[in-house]
């Protein structure tokens, strides 16, 4: 049995939570030079509000992980740093003028100096965007980002598990991913090995149950597979005795992940009644989505997307929508 399919965007990605709490780790295995002019003591912070709100309207290709944080400078100064994460990384004509746009938006908004770091995932080893600009009659621009591709770190797998940055881990599975997309076993082999690695790395508990999250939404196993991994995962915890994941942990996991894919399924059946509804109604039928998106049951919103393509009229539209419960 093949492995259960991940879309990019899936659960919101968990690229984005990770790297809220274990950012010092990203950047002193991608970008040690970043890490080093960063005053950790100072902590950091994490401003996805602010970064939608200035992208908002900027749509330049898919955004999928990507995050912007206000750091402190070893120097005093405060800084802005934008990551932006390419986690599915198929190749984009548009990612250098994505990259340069959130840039100046940030910077017009807050005057702050900005620093754009790119990770690539694609499987194209070519594909190596870093800078954007243009010259024409003598007027030109230039944006250049430190850009990192995982694709290089295919041929360090040793080096990758003797690192003592546990973030390591977390590139390795990304190989793995993709390497072991119709192969269930050899996938829950890497996964049982890259786990008991983040283990006996001794990191701290919340390092290992974020990168836990973030590994296991990788590494995705038919049910039967993830069965035999808890079980193993559990067996390690008990001759070791570090229950770093405890049980309950991984089950409210898996409930997160259930939770995720039935917001999933209802996020693109809310896409299809909207393209339905302002296809055949308009801007009248636009405004019935209001009512549409308060219902939560994923069911009821499919056999709501089937009973209004076979409607006739508005009015029927907005009958059904009235009889469906919130």
């Amino acid at each position: 049995m093949a492995s259960r399919t991940r879309r990019a965007d899936d659960l919101d990605n968990p690229w984005k939570e990770t790297l809220e709490h274990v950012l010092d780790l990203f950047l002193g295995f991608f970008f040690p030079e970043v890490y080093a002019g960063i005053d950790w003591k100072c902590g950091f912070e994490s401003l996805d509000k602010e970064l939608q709100q200035i992208v908002h309207d900027a749509k330049i290709g898919k955004r999928l992980a990507d995050k912007l944080f206000k750091v402190w400078r070893t120097d005093g100064a405060e800084a802005w740093q934008l990551i932006h994460v390419e986690i599915q990384g198929p190749r984009e004509p548009e990612f250098p003028e994505r990259m340069f746009v959130y840039g100046y938006r940030i910077y017009d908004r807050y005057r702050r100096p900005v620093v754009g770091l790119a990770v690539l995932c694609d499987e194209q080893p070519s594909w190596r965007p870093d800078s954007f600009g243009y010259n024409i009659w003598g007027c030109s621009m230039a944006y250049r980002f430190p850009t990192v591709k995982l694709l290089d770190y295919r041929a360090k797998e040793a080096e990758l598990e003797s690192s003592s940055n546990p973030f390591a881990a977390v590139v390795l599975a990304q190989a793995k991913m993709l390497e072991t997309r119709d192969a269930a076993r050899t996938r829950w082999e890497w996964k049982v090995r890259l786990f008991k690695g983040l283990y006996e790395r001794g990191s701290r508990r919340e390092v290992i149950y974020q990168l836990f999250r973030l590994l296991d939404w990788m590494l995705a196993l038919p049910e039967e597979q993830e069965q035999s991994f808890h079980e193993e995962m559990h067996r390690f915890e008990e001759e070791r005795q570090v229950p770093y994941v405890t049980s309950f942990e991984r089950r409210a996991l898996e409930k997160g992940r259930e939770e995720g894919r039935e917001e999933g399924r209802r996020a693109e059946l809310l896409d299809g009644i909207s393209e339905d509804l302002e296809e055949r109604f308009g801007t009248e039928g636009a405004k019935v989505l209001r009512r549409v998106r308060a219902i939560k049951d994923v069911a009821q919103l499919r056999l709501l997307g089937k009973e209004i393509r076979s409607a006739t009229s508005l009015s029927r539209v907005r009958a059904l929508v009235g009889e469906a419960k919130s």
